[in-house]
């Protein structure tokens, strides 16, 4: 108790302006709160019900459906340690964004998932989030998550609060609902990397491959625009440092985001890889033009080719600036 009341002390000291509140529908409360409380920068995920028009709701109300009101996990965070887009991506990465009737074994309105934002940044970056998504092509059915204006949170009992980790007795509870729910079975077949790619993307992402020169998507691509790791949509180049080096992979003299290089001496020479976070790029060669003189020669497998219209949709518009 001491906690909530610390916590809405902070948030109302305009000292600790840094700390921020999202809400996030994703089913059973109890399986929403771990994920986002592992995150550093995040002070608590408090079990509750939002959504609904009712000011006083009980679980056993919404639980039955007799309210609008769905599970819901309210976070306190710290934008200047993690942002909201960083917050989106786990909430996206804990559920079934494609079911509108609830999340795994609970079934029902109030069990289905929502984002609710707080401000006008918060649904910018949620439209966006959600656009990300749908280029990363993870779902072969259409995303039914709701987006909508946050009105008011109503804290559940004490005993759904941390039920993840409050008591031996509650531990073992949630560890048996969770085995039993079909979640972790659904998110681990969802974001296999080798069941989202195809055999070739595998290969070369996964597996250090590289695919046949001028038989690829990007090598020749002259249309302006941004390049993002398949994986995880990170920006990593841009069709300004784009240039035609003859090799038949698309190649560029500098990046946009973080790259990871690494020596790489297979082929019984010695190459510098570049890698994202996520995958083999490619290899990085010191023949390019100026002003670095680098040539970041790149597979096309581990690229999506975002078109510079589409950048403000999708929430990379401060990439814009690289077009004036």
């Amino acid at each position: 108790m001491i906690k909530y009341f610390l916590i809405a002390f902070i948030l109302s000291n305009s000292s600790y302006a840094s700390l921020q509140k999202a809400t996030f529908a994703g089913g059973c409360f109890w399986c929403m709160e771990a994920p986002f409380e592992k995150l550093p920068g995040v002070l608590e995920a408090i079990s509750g019900f939002s959504g609904g028009n009712k000011i006083k709701s009980t679980y056993k109300e919404v639980a039955s459906g007799q309210t609008n009101h769905k599970e819901v996990v309210q976070v306190i965070f710290d934008d200047n340690i993690i942002t909201y887009s960083e917050l989106l991506d786990k909430f996206w990465r804990n559920i079934d964004p494609t079911d509108d009737n609830g999340q795994f074994v609970d079934r029902g309105y109030q069990y289905s998932t929502s984002i609710f934002y707080h401000n006008d940044k918060q649904k910018k970056d949620a439209l966006a989030s959600l656009e990300r998504l749908k280029i990363l092509n993870i779902y072969k059915k259409p995303i039914k998550t709701e987006i909508s204006k946050y009105k008011f949170f109503i804290k559940a009992n004490p005993y759904h609060q941390n039920f993840y980790k409050r008591t031996p007795i509650t531990i073992l509870k949630y560890k048996y609902y969770r085995s039993r729910s079909g979640r972790d079975q659904y998110l681990s077949k969802v974001w296999d990397t080798k069941k989202r790619l195809s055999p070739l993307d595998y290969y070369v992402t996964q597996k250090e491959g590289t695919e046949k020169p001028f038989e690829n998507n990007y090598w020749a691509n002259k249309e302006e625009g941004i390049y993002l790791d398949k994986l995880s949509g990170d920006p990593l180049f841009s069709s300004t440092h784009k240039y035609k080096s003859g090799t038949g992979w698309p190649s560029f003299y500098k990046t946009i985001g973080d790259v990871i290089e690494k020596k790489d001496t297979s082929l019984f020479r010695t190459r510098t890889e570049v890698r994202s976070k996520t995958s083999h790029l490619g290899h990085l060669f010191l023949d390019g033009p100026k002003p670095t003189g680098k040539r970041y020669c790149i597979n096309s497998a581990a690229l999506i080719f975002v078109k510079k219209e589409n950048l403000k949709r999708l929430g990379y518009q401060q990439y814009l600036k690289l077009f004036k």
